[in-house]
C-alpha cells in the first residue's frame, strides 16, 4: 500500500496519529509524518482508517494493500 502525505493540506489535527499511532506521528512543526517501519505493524484498515478521519483529506492511499 502506498501513502502519500500532501504537506500543502495537511492541517496537523492529529486525527492520523490517534488511529494508527504506530504509522503516523506528527513533525517538529506539528503535521503527519509516517513513522518509519510502520507499516510492520500497522494493519491496512487502521491505515485506511487513518486516511478517512483526516478532516482535509490529506493522507492519499494507492496502490494494493498488503494481506492482512
Amino acid at each position: 500500500m502506498e501513502i502519500h502525505i500532501d504537506h500543502g493540506t495537511c492541517i496537523g489535527s492529529g486525527q492520523c496519529t490517534l488511529t494508527a499511532p504506530a504509522m503516523f506521528t506528527q513533525d517538529d512543526a506539528g503535521y503527519a509524518t509516517l513513522v518509519p517501519g510502520g507499516a510492520t505493524t500497522t494493519t491496512p484498515r487502521q491505515v485506511t482508517q487513518a486516511a478517512l478521519s483526516c478532516p482535509v483529506q490529506a493522507i492519499v492511499l494507492g496502490g494494493d494493500p498488503p494481506d492482512a
